[in-house]
């Protein structure tokens, strides 16, 4: 069984999506290590069957203004030198090119690179599949990772449904284990042109309030004071306080999550929780929802920035977000709450005598 390298280099949710491949990988393989950047290696220390996890900072993806010269290659190839892979899967999104991070694997000395590629790859890649020809376009980023693994001679061991998972080793903080009952608003985004307006999720968090429900409201460092002012006087603020494995207990102990297209939102689906995405269309749905089986997507899908992969809104206004109205998420949650007691009824009318 080989030692696999699987390459991954952009952001939290990008990692978190990639999960069911690295299952596949690790289902035939010795070790497998994970290459990360900076962003995503968070992600990485989550996933189940990752031996090690390394990180790089590649300058194709990460906005740095580290050029591209003997130091830089040097540090990759030593890099590589110390994992000593047989062999690598080169895990990409729609938009993004295997290429250059293969021919840095070939100059290190990797004898086996696969991976998904629109332009002819030449000697750069052993395994290529051909996006919109033997990889289809629309479909879920977590099937298209999973698609190259396969390519690659990995497929997910019997019993495994393919879904978002991560481990689930961290203890839930006191003050949210004390509560029955409670629903995470997780306000920011990666960028402008995916964020539902801060005063919406105040008024999200303040109709909770009066309905009696607990509202914690999380958040990175980065997003401090966002989540202050989305908290207020009734929500638990957690911006800034929790570690990704701390953050996924608290999402997971939620009766739903309301969020964005944002990493957090596939770490909601990862643990799986019921989810109110408050979705841009600047990105495909279709690629991008959180990938679970309780997701109601909220936003207009049809709106003009379709498509466009903007990061601040090109339309005044923001209408594809600030037209969803704070009722619009109480009532989806509500059919959420609605879907999951059906399914549950139907997982205990199938289960054996005394599974139940």
């Amino acid at each position: 069984m080989p030692r696999v390298l699987v390459v991954r280099l952009d952001s939290f949710g990008d990692v978190l999506v990639a999960g069911p491949a690295v299952r596949a990988v690790a289902a035939g393989a010795s070790h497998v290590t994970m290459l990360c950047g900076p962003q995503g290696a968070p992600a990485a220390g989550l996933l189940p069957g990752i031996d090690q996890v390394r990180v790089w900072a590649a300058p194709w993806v990460t906005e740095t203004a580290r050029p591209i010269d003997d130091t830089l290659l040097g540090e990759f190839r030593a890099l590589v030198t110390e994992v000593q892979p047989d062999e690598a899967v080169v895990l990409t999104s729609f938009h993004q090119s295997p290429l250059p991070v293969a021919l840095l694997l070939r100059l290190a000395g990797v004898r086996r690179v696969s991976g998904a590629s629109v332009d002819h790859p030449g000697s750069l890649l052993d395994v290529r599949l051909r996006p919109g020809e033997d990889l289809p376009e629309d479909v879920p980023e977590p099937e298209r990772a999973l698609r190259i693994a396969e390519a690659a001679g990995f497929r997910l061991p019997p019993g495994d449904d393919g879904r978002l998972g991560v481990r689930q080793d961290a203890d839930l903080l006191p003050e949210i284990a004390a509560l029955d009952r409670y629903v995470v608003v997780h306000p920011g985004a990666s960028v402008p042109a995916r964020s539902w307006p801060e005063d919406h999720h105040r008024a999200l968090v303040a109709a909770y309030a009066e309905r009696g429900t607990p509202v914690v409201v999380t958040g990175s460092p980065g997003e401090a004071a966002l989540t202050a002012s989305v908290a207020g006087d009734t929500g638990i603020d957690l911006g800034g306080r929790t570690s990704p494995a701390e953050l996924a207990a608290v999402l997971a102990g939620a009766e739903v999550v309301v969020v964005g297209n944002t990493g957090p939102a596939h770490l909601a689906a990862a643990v799986g929780v019921p989810i109110v995405s408050l979705f841009s269309p600047v990105v495909p749905a279709v690629k991008w929802a959180p990938y679970a089986p309780l997701v109601e997507l909220l936003g207009d899908q049809s709106a003009a920035c379709r498509l466009s992969r903007a990061r601040e809104c090109p339309v005044p206004g923001h209408p594809c977000l600030s037209t969803v109205r704070v009722e619009d998420v109480l009532t989806a949650h509500e059919r959420l709450l609605d879907r999951a007691s059906r399914m549950a009824g139907r997982s205990l009318r199938g289960a054996p005598d005394g599974a139940a």
